[in-house]
Parts: structure tokens; sequence; C-alpha cells
């Protein structure tokens, strides 16, 4: 078993979608909405959206954003349950109601690649 990546290395947010065609338009204008308003917080070092163009993956819509550290990614998440709860969000909802299957994680870099930490 692999252990926890210490507070000083990177975690990455790594969210993954099964989209139905009819759900795509409205899942992506929020999803790019919510990714727009994340370049705003601090320790935000990378953020992509991406889209399955080939391939025989189930997954269609995959979500990267790379956090500086554990601190800023915890930040970043409360602050997005502030956010949602004033907008009056809930993101269940939506992926129940749109049909949308989502696999929803965090990840730090592997011990074994032999690659040393960023600064």
């Amino acid at each position: 078993m692999m252990q926890a990546q210490p507070d000083s290395r990177s975690v990455y947010r790594i969210d993954k979608f099964i989209v139905p065609p009819p759900a795509r338009d409205e899942f992506m204008a929020k999803v790019l909405e919510t990714h727009e308003w994340l370049w705003t917080m601090e320790g935000c070092l990378q953020n992509l959206v991406l889209e399955q163009v080939s391939g025989t993956g189930r997954y269609n819509v995959v979500t990267v954003v790379e956090w500086a550290d554990a601190a800023s990614l915890e930040k970043a998440t409360a602050a997005m349950l502030h956010k949602r709860e004033r907008d009056g969000f809930d993101p269940r909802e939506m992926l129940a109601r749109l049909g949308i299957v989502a696999d929803l994680a965090n990840y730090g870099t592997c011990a074994m690649t032999g690659h040393s930490p960023g600064p």
C-alpha cells in the first residue's frame, strides 16, 4: 500500500464522467463555469477539462485540477461548498437528473515513478 503524499506535493483532483449525449450541453456549461472559477483560487496550478475524442473508455468527460498542495485543495473545496450553497446549486441533483455517472477522487504522484517532487 502506498503512503499518503506529504502536504508539500501537488494534489490532483481527477473527476471522470459518463455523460449521455442529451445531457452534454447543460453539463459542460456548468463544468466550464466551475473551472473558470477554480482558476481564481490560490494554489490552482493546472486546470483541464477534457472530452473524449476516440477510444473505448466509458468516461467521455474528464477534469484534472492540479493543486499546489493539500492545503490549497482543502481551501478551494471549502470555498466551492460555500459558493454552491450561496448559488443554490446541488451537483448531486444535477448528475442524477441528467443521468450522469461520476467517479471523483484526489490523487498524488506515485512514489515509484522515480521522479522527484516539484519545488
